[in-house]
């Protein structure tokens, strides 16, 4: 039989953002039904981490478990399908018999975070109930700009359970968004991750983005170059050597220009194309 712990390594390779060797560990046996159904989200997920939307799509029939459905949902939204995806997810979470089902509530938060809604993001992570509702909830309060409420939700995190590894990455972020000597101690986190763990995109970022505040911009552009080797296709490494490029007085248009063929919406992208915008505009004035 399957001891508590049986899917710890498949969930942790998740949360670190290791999404291949998610779905390498997950030929576990001796499951409940509740154990698979939960091992068959996390995969999926995973492959969603890995933008094998389709695969997911595909894959899960209306006849799954609502954690799964949740999951599809998710795969809908990222793959485009934006309305549809929306629209269902407001029917399901008006359905008393499944919205308290948490992937539901934390699709439903994942969702309106890139709506960035974050309000209603809000009304279905903050209740907790799991230790990935709470990370959710530190993110979208760092979004907002309310590191303290940010804090008060990690101190909760930490009673659950302080060594996790999702509150050790909730940690790093609100160091972060603190900044000044708690940037030092986020660095420390990601390098223990680094050390500990196998080195991921999403690991190597949050290392790097800890340098760029310390000013050390060529350990960060070293970082970042490993991040996209890793995944040549990842917005948040293209979109932060763009920022350490500027800053090395080094080119970033190659960089830039990947991230507007792969993500034409990004944040980085709208603000560059708006600066063009505002300088043809001027330009013309003047002209």
């Amino acid at each position: 039989m399957s001891g508590p712990d049986a899917l710890f390594s498949l969930r942790n390779n998740l949360n670190l953002g290791a999404y291949q060797a998610a779905i390498n560990d997950s030929d576990v046996h001796g499951l409940s039904e509740d154990e698979s159904i939960e091992r068959d989200t996390l995969v999926y997920r995973s492959y969603i981490g890995l933008r094998s939307y389709q695969l997911v799509i595909d894959e899960i029939n209306s006849a799954a478990p609502t954690p799964l459905q949740a999951v599809k949902l998710l795969a809908m939204y990222l793959a485009g399908d934006k309305e549809t995806a929306l629209s269902s997810l407001k029917e399901w979470l008006s359905d008393s018999a499944i919205s308290n089902n948490p992937v539901l509530k934390l699709v439903a938060g994942t969702i309106y975070i890139y709506e960035q809604d974050y309000n209603e993001a809000l009304k279905h992570t903050h209740s907790g109930g799991t230790l990935e509702l709470c990370a959710l909830t530190v993110q979208i309060y760092l979004k907002m700009h309310r590191s303290d409420h940010a804090e008060k939700q990690l101190k909760i995190m930490q009673q659950i359970d302080e060594d996790h590894t999702l509150t050790q990455l909730a940690n790093a972020w609100l160091n972060l968004a603190v900044g000044g000597s708690k940037i030092q101690e986020a660095y420390l986190i990601f390098q223990d991750f680094c050390d500990k763990y196998q080195q991921t995109v999403t690991i190597l970022n949050g290392k790097a983005i800890c340098c760029m505040h310390m000013g050390r911009f060529d350990e960060a552009e070293s970082v970042l170059l490993e991040a996209l080797n890793k995944d040549a296709k990842d917005a948040d490494s293209l979109a932060n050597l763009v920022v350490c490029n500027l800053h090395l007085g080094k080119p970033a248009n190659r960089y830039l220009s990947q991230l507007k063929n792969y993500y034409p919406e990004h944040l980085l992208v709208k603000r560059a194309v708006g600066a063009e915008d505002n300088f043809d505009r001027a330009v013309q004035a003047v002209a």
